[in-house]
């Protein structure tokens, strides 16, 4: 299953990219925003990657998806008074991002028609992919919540291998379980009982999947396409 490529710039990015009034650098393991900060700008990603996620006051973090090229971060204080990120957004890998007043699109939204209708479509197919998440993190259990999050991810960074598909992402097993959900401890567990199994393998900090099959038909896989199940 090759990885699955996105649009250089789609009709949305090209037009953000035209409002946008600042472009700027930032570090691996900084913060782009954190959740409860005024929320003034939409943010684009030029490059590297972006991790978005929520973060309980005990310091228990779930995270939702991985921002990369061409990706828009930031989108739901659009048309809301005073506000306040709801999520997080750490940075993975140094990147270099975009900035868009939050006024300026919102403007540019009720007079451009076709900008309207491109964000309408981007939005749905967002909200979409995070019910589809949820969906599995609380109906498939912690196993389930683990396959579900493979397969995501295998369809986001997957590049076929003669024996398996290569998650191309490097992913601490603590990373892996705030995507679950999960502690360490439960990701561990099962990581190793899917090795025992031959289902997958590790290799220089990365997964291979064996037996893409058997992740799907453990969690009753719909097939959904692989534009709706991913992990971006």
């Amino acid at each position: 299953m090759p990885r699955q490529l996105k649009e250089t710039q789609s009709v949305e990015i090209k037009e953000l990219l035209s409002l946008s009034d600042r472009h700027f650098k930032v570090k691996k393991n900084t913060f782009l925003f954190q959740e409860g900060m005024e929320a003034n700008e939409l943010y684009i990603i030029l490059s590297g990657k972006v991790q978005i996620s929520k973060i309980t006051a005990d310091g228990r973090e779930l995270s939702l998806r991985i921002c990369g090229e061409n990706d828009i971060c930031g989108e739901l204080t659009l048309f809301t008074s005073s506000p306040k990120y709801l999520l997080s957004a750490i940075v993975l890998e140094d990147a270099e991002i975009a900035a868009v007043k939050k006024d300026a699109i919102e403007n540019e939204i009720f007079h451009n028609s076709a900008l309207a209708f491109e964000f309408m479509k981007w939005m749905s197919d967002h909200f979409r992919k995070t019910q589809t998440k949820f969906r599995d993190l609380v109906l498939n259990g912690k196993k389930g919540a683990l396959l579900s999050t493979l397969i995501r991810m295998s369809n986001s960074y997957g590049v076929q291998k003669k024996d398996g598909i290569l998650i191309d992402l490097p992913l601490t097993n603590q990373e892996l379980a705030n995507f679950c959900g999960t502690s360490r401890e439960s990701t561990n567990r099962l990581l190793n009982e899917l090795k025992r199994e031959g289902i997958i393998s590790t290799q220089r900090g990365r997964i291979i999947i064996h037996d893409l099959q058997y992740l799907k038909d453990e969690i009753g896989c719909e097939n959904c396409p692989a534009v709706y199940c991913n992990i971006e």
